[in-house]
Order: C-alpha cells, then structure tokens, then sequence
C-alpha cells in the first residue's frame, strides 16, 4: 500500500503531481469551493486512497452520491468514459475500476444501519447547543445531569431527561436552595425545545445500543479501510441535529482513542461535509471547543478534513490548523465575494508561476489549487492540479443495491433493534408508583380512623353510663321508670377520646407532615 495519496495535477497545463502524505494526512485538511465545482468527486477520490491505504473513512453523504463508492465503475458510463483519457493525461498510471468496502449508516435506520448514543454521552454542553437554550436553561440541564449522576440515574433516551426535568419542576424550591433559583418557566422551555427535537426525527438518535467507535475503524479482509457512510440527506432538514452528532462523534475520538504521537498514517480520517452548520451562531464556548479537538485529537491519529463552500466559514483559529487544501473554483461576483477570495488566496504559499487569487476565480469544473504538507510539516507551494478520476461509480447506487449490502454487512443486527433498559423514565415512574401506593395507605389510615371514631361514638351514645344507672336505681326506688338516655357527651369514653385524638392529628398539621414526609422522601436515598 502507498504511503501516499494521488490528488491529481501534472500534464502540460498543470503543476506538478499532487501527493497528500499519509503520514502528514492527520494535520487536518480543507476541501472548499462554490457549489457545482467537483467537491463531491475530490471527498470521494480522497476516500478511495485513504481505504487502499488501510485507513478508514468516516464520511456524511449529503445529496446522497457517495453511497457509489461501494460499486466500480462503468468504463462504458458517458461520466467514466472520459476519465481513462484524464488518468493517462495526468500520469495517473494505477488507475482502474474498482469497488470499495462500505458500512451504510443512517440516524433514522432506513438507509443504512441506525448509529445512536445516549444524553448521558452527548452531555449538557452539546444538548444545550442542540436545543438552543440560553444560559439560565443550560444551566437547569447541567442540574438535571448532576442529579442523575449523584442519584445512579441513567440518561438514556429524551424520555429520560423529560422524566427529570418534570421531578426538578415540581421540587424546584428545594433545589433552588443548594443550586440557586431553577425556573419552572425555563424547565417549561427546555421541555418544548426537546419536543421539537422529537418532531426533527432526534429522539432516534438517544438510546441502545449505543454507537462503539471501533465498529468505526475495522479494516476488510483484504486490510483495506472500511468507508463508512452516514446517510444525511433527510438528516440535513435538521442542520443543527446533523452538526451536534458529527461534533459529538468528534468529540468521543478525542476522549476514548489513546495518544499515538507521529505514526505512517491515520487511524482513522474524518470528513466534515457542509462544515459551515457547525460554526453558524455557533456560541463561543462551542467553537472552543471545536478549536480543542482539532488541535489535539490528532495526536491520537485521527485526520479532520472539513468540506464547505468558503474557507471563511470556518473561524481563522481552525483554519490555521487545516494544512492540506483542496480549494476548488470560488465565484467573486460582489464586493464581499471579491473580498472573500482575496483572503482565500492569502492563505496559501505563493507560486511565481501564477496568481493563485486569479487561479482561485478561474479553475473549471475537476480543477483545484492544492496544497500538500511537505516533508517536516511544511506547507507546499499552491499549484494548479487537475483531480485525479474516481475508481468507484459516479452517483448513488440503487435501493435494492444499498439493501442487499446492508444485509451481507458485518454490522447487521447489531443495531437494527433498539434496546430500552431500566434508566431514569423506570426510576422515577417505579418510585412515583410506590409514593402513591404510600400515600393511598396514609389516605386509608386516616380513613379508618374517621370510621373507628364514629362507631366509638355510636357505641358510647348506645351504652347507658354508671350515672344513669344510679338515676335508674332512684326512679325505681320511688316506683318511677325512666328511658332516659345519656347525657354525657358523645364519645366522652377511653375509646372515644383516643379516637378523637387521632383524627384531629391525621386531619390537621402533623397528618399533612406525615403525608408530605412520605411523598418528599420519594426520590431522595433510594
């Protein structure tokens, strides 16, 4: 396998050959140019050589063409049949046709296999950008997060968090004693953003099983790297769902993958189709963050390349980071774009052969100005270089065909069936339930309380006392009868007055204590 990667370039009217260095590939790269300009077709022969190297491929398939990568092909397709024509003109001379391993994934599980994690991994910090809260409701999510952590909870699933966040409504005034004041009106607010989330198709993305990275970075039996494809094109009416979960996978390759240092190549390349959704009024504690993982996740061999329009759209501080350019034709036709272009041509390593800002505005369709990492991490002088062709088919394979690769993959079933273990939804509902059944003995107890009072007043109305009896004695002595009855007060008996006490402390302030001690202690030490 090659240590590296054919770009494309050479012939008459081009510069030299363009190599990308496998082992400089995890430095990051940037893949730009207005729509129409052959993006798609650079991310795909990028892919190809990254695979035939060993390398696999995480990639976003956004209009749906780069499911072809798993077909060769068709020297007899009018798209191919140029392209042996282009490979010998640019001294591209291993070129042939040829198929590549694919995993199809998809976050609704209809064109590929579901991938999903869960709200306990994606953390407040992400959700939060996801549903769009402001600071007072982010900081109502890191409460829900640090509960569920203290209390065992798992955050599996959105039914979960909305489970939580309900408890956290109805003991706001407790917590906002230990944590400061937790709105019931912004509990209200983040539970209709997370009902929206819904309605986008989010709720598939939170649950089991969970998404293993290292299903993410196998190889074929041939050592070819694996392409896996996510499926993004329904994905994109959510564009900030889409950016939360790249950004999120992102992220678990910073944490779980361990430091290489300087190694021949990737362990595992990443591509970042549509990159301007992530930064878009993106926070800045967001595009921090962005900046901390592109900055030292490749120390754990893992190459960024993110694909957009304009270099302006990703912020400055990443963009110094991206040393391998692939910049396609940009279109100047106002003042701003002008503008745009100028900085665009900026960012390269002048070549006295050529304006590169003129270059930029010029390129056709297959052409790009490039520029590699050199020997020692040294940025190469930008040429003109015509893209080398693909070897795998232009376009989408057909449905049948995505099935039945889905159905020989290695990844079938073991995602296809949703998992819904105990979490915090079974938690909280199984100690509701038995708060209920508590409460409904309290309510019982004082409701026997209520009845033994009054049959011991029905029982001491009914029983003649010592002093009628004595009266009784004198009437009859002087040849009288008498029915009358008691005057003692009613339930004035040892029974009666015990039973009285009772219900009094049931009905007034030490009963509630006890029916609110019940119901209070309902989440706490279980």
């Amino acid at each position: 396998m090659s240590s590296d990667l054919f770009i494309g370039g050479g012939g008459p009217d081009y510069g030299t050959q363009q190599f990308l260095s496998l082992k400089y590939a995890n430095r990051h790269g940037l893949v730009a140019g207005a729509t129409g300009t052959g993006k798609t077709v650079t991310l795909q022969i990028m892919a190809e050589g990254f695979a035939n190297a060993g390398v696999p491929v995480f990639l976003s398939d956004v209009k749906g063409d780069l499911s072809g990568l798993a077909m060769a092909g068709d020297p007899n397709h009018k798209l191919h049949g140029p392209f042996t024509e282009r490979a010998e003109k640019i001294g591209f001379t291993d070129f042939k046709y040829e198929a590549f391993p694919v995993t199809f994934w998809d976050m609704f599980g209809e064109q590929g296999h579901p991938v999903r994690t869960t709200v306990s991994e994606m953390g407040p910090l992400l959700l939060g950008q996801l549903l769009g809260l402001t600071d007072a409701q982010e900081g109502i999510l890191n409460i829900a997060f640090r509960l569920a952590d203290e209390d065992g909870m798992a955050l599996l699933d959105l039914k979960d968090l909305q489970a939580l966040l309900v408890w956290i409504g109805e003991n706001a005034k407790d917590l906002s004693l230990r944590y400061g004041n937790v709105s019931t009106s912004s509990i209200g607010a983040i539970q209709r953003s997370l009902l929206v989330l819904e309605n986008q198709g989010g709720n598939n993305l939170f649950g089991e099983p969970a998404l293993a990275l290292s299903d993410l970075m196998r190889t074929d039996a041939d050592g070819r790297g694996m392409i896996n494809i996510l499926a993004s094109d329904k994905l994109m009416a959510a564009p900030k769902l889409y950016a939360t979960f790249l950004l999120w996978l992102l992220s678990e390759l910073f944490e779980e993958l361990p430091e290489v240092g300087d190694s021949d190549k990737p362990k595992l390349v990443f591509f970042f189709d549509e990159a301007h959704l992530l930064f878009d009024d993106a926070p800045k504690a967001l595009v921090d963050k962005v900046e901390q993982v592109a900055r030292l996740i490749r120390s754990k061999g893992v190459g960024v390349y993110f694909i957009s329009q304009n270099p302006a759209d990703v912020p400055e501080d990443i963009l110094g980071q991206l040393g391998n350019r692939v910049q396609h034709a940009l279109r100047a036709f106002t003042a701003k774009d002008q503008k745009e272009l100028r900085l665009a041509a900026q960012t390269y390593r002048d070549n006295p052969a050529f304006s590169t800002e003129e270059a930029i505005r010029e390129v056709g369709v297959g052409e790009a100005v490039t520029s590699m990492l050199q020997p020692k991490g040294v940025p190469g002088m930008v040429e003109r270089t015509l893209i080398r062709p693909p070897s795998s088919q232009l376009g989408p394979i057909t449905i049948a065909q995505r099935h039945a690769l889905m159905a020989t993959s290695a990844m079938a079933g073991k995602y296809d069936t949703p998992l819904d273990r105990e979490s915090a939804f079974e938690t909280l509902r199984s100690r509701a339930e038995q708060a209920a059944a508590e409460a409904e003995a309290a309510e019982a107890a004082i409701e026997k309380a209520e009845a033994d009072a009054k049959a011991a007043k029905k029982a001491e109305a009914d029983t003649p006392s010592l002093r009628d009896f004595k009266q009784a004695r004198r009437y009859a002595g002087k040849g009288q009868t008498t029915s009358r009855r008691s005057t003692s007060p009613a339930g004035s008996g040892i029974g009666g007055a015990i039973a009285n006490v009772v219900i009094k402390e049931l009905k007034g302030t030490t009963g509630r204590r006890i029916v609110r001690g019940i119901l209070g202690g309902l989440f706490r030490g279980r």
